[in-house]
């Protein structure tokens, strides 16, 4: 049996779970939390994202950059110079949300050691 991710509108009244669970669902994805880490500190183009994410392809960094848009945790801007020039910000929402979720950085280093290993038998 198989756990949904998703509540219902009748289920999410009042149901703290179901917001945590829309919040990660806003940041979910390898990359998502590496680009809010590079565009909060200011203004980054999209060839600067693409060399600080070791690993990303040009595909995934452009469906990723379009879904935080679209969440509201970035704003795209577009320069009318040529070539064009386009950068990308994190919105004051993601800025508070990023620090939040990097305030569990702690709470991991805590519990690391707790944390059962998959190699363990």
């Amino acid at each position: 049996m198989s756990r949904k991710n998703a509540c219902s509108a009748e289920e999410a009244a009042g149901r703290e779970v179901c917001t945590v669970l829309d919040v990660l669902g806003r940041v979910s994805g390898k990359w998502s939390l590496g680009v809010l880490s590079e565009t909060t500190r200011g203004p980054v183009r999209f060839a600067e994202l693409e060399r600080s994410l070791n690993g990303i392809s040009r595909r995934i960094l452009t469906l990723t950059l379009r879904r935080l848009e679209e969440n509201g945790l970035l704003t795209r801007t577009v320069y009318p110079t040529v070539p064009p020039k386009v950068e990308y910000t994190a919105t004051g929402q993601a800025r508070e949300l990023y620090a939040r979720l990097t305030g569990l950085t702690a709470w991991a280093a805590r519990h690391s050691a707790a944390a059962p290993h998959a190699d363990a038998p």
